[in-house]
């Protein structure tokens, strides 16, 4: 007849060492996870520490903690005698694959990324980039919103911003504004060089420091050309550009100085 085990060999034999496998994965799961809070909260305090960006920081501490939180709950299985390299195997192409698939928008991950620590430009800036002017609004990990001059809200992928070149127009604190006027030949040289001196440094949004530039540039086909550079604040930089401009135009009437415009001389051959 079959006879059943003994209560004390079954305890021994099977109940035992479960129990206490179980009571060990439990031990290891429930430190691990006070381990895991500690090591998040600490670099949590050095990334504050380091003023890193607040989205970045938080994106970040979210990866790290469930990294660690895995390697926990597969020592805690390991514990309890499950095989833990099939299951390694597993979430590693499990990864993998899903890496693939989402190829373009771990790119963009990416770039977020450097963008947010190398920060060529912050919210608020006025930019160009990827084809688009505008003032920057928001810097997410995927994309930026970029708010263009006719109040047009672009979302750009970080990966087109960080694959080419970027031009941060709010980086410096002062920009030259490049200006040309042109005069008729039969104008007098001094005279227009003077006005173009007197309306620049008579403006009060140019700087002294540095000097502005007014000089001779270019004996064109219809007129004699002038450029213009004064240095302004860069919050000034239109302001300036419109009213200097305009200025011009106003002066140069009072002068009886010509702004020339391309003409063209047609002759007819007479006929037999």
């Amino acid at each position: 007849m079959f006879e059943l085990p003994e209560m004390d060999t079954l305890m021994e034999s099977y109940v035992l060492p479960w129990g206490i496998n179980i009571v060990m994965a439990l031990v290891i799961f429930i430190l691990g996870r006070l381990l895991v809070k500690f090591i998040v909260s600490l670099t949590g305090k050095i990334f504050a520490r380091s003023k890193m960006d607040d989205m970045l920081s938080n994106f970040l501490l979210v990866i790290l903690n469930t990294v660690l939180l895995l390697f926990v709950v597969v020592a805690a299985l390991d514990q309890l005698g499950v095989d833990t390299t099939s299951l390694v195997a597993l979430v590693g192409a499990a990864g993998l694959a899903i890496g693939l698939s989402l190829q373009g928008s771990l790119q963009n991950f990416a770039a977020g990324v450097m963008l947010l620590v190398f920060k060529p430009f912050r919210a608020g800036d006025f930019v160009e980039t990827a084809g688009i002017s505008g003032k920057v609004e928001e810097i997410h990990i995927f994309t930026t919103t970029i708010c263009t001059t006719d109040n047009k809200e672009v979302i750009v992928p970080n990966g087109d911003i960080y694959g080419g070149n970027i031009v941060n127009y709010s980086a410096k604190e002062t920009r030259r504004v490049d200006m040309v006027f042109g005069i008729g030949y039969g104008d007098d040289l001094k005279k227009a060089k003077a006005v173009l001196n007197d309306i620049v440094s008579s403006h009060p949004l140019v700087l002294a420091d540095p000097e502005p530039t007014v000089a001779l540039s270019e004996l064109a086909d219809s007129s004699v050309n002038f450029v213009v550079r004064p240095w302004v604040k860069t919050a000034d930089y239109w302001t300036v550009m419109f009213e200097i401009t305009e200025t011009v135009k106003l002066r140069f009437d009072q002068e009886a100085i010509s702004i020339p415009f391309p003409q063209m001389d047609l002759h007819m051959p007479k006929s037999a």
